[in-house]
């Protein structure tokens, strides 16, 4: 497990705000025909790094959820679309939120949620 130490940054509200963050695409997660939006977020404040994974079932009303945590400088080159569940899955930590979860923002650890 990826122990991430909180720093009492106002990004580490499962609240933050988006405009907190600057944000540049990472790319899509295609495994099991996710389609799923992969972003890397930096803090504008603290400058530490975040990996945004983005759920949506245009299909499904109500089926949006976001699921984001941090990742250190030295591990960020080894993070792409493709396993990002699997490392968002290892921290001790994330913040989730969304449609689905009738939530702006939680903590949680261990499995996320992404397939229907």
């Amino acid at each position: 497990m990826n122990k991430i130490q909180k720093l009492g940054c106002a990004c580490e509200k499962p609240t933050s705000n988006y405009t907190e963050y600057r944000s540049s695409q990472l790319g899509i997660d295609h495994s099991n025909g996710r389609y799923r939006e992969v972003s890397i977020q930096q803090c504008k404040l603290c400058q530490r790094i975040w990996i945004r994974y983005f759920v949506e079932y245009e299909s499904f009303s109500n089926s949006g959820r976001w699921y984001k945590g941090i990742v250190s400088k030295k591990d960020r080159p080894q993070i792409t679309p493709e396993n990002a569940v699997e490392y968002l899955e290892s921290l001790d930590w994330y913040v989730f939120g969304g449609s689905y979860f009738e939530s702006t923002g939680e903590f949680g650890q261990g499995k996320l949620n992404v397939d229907l």
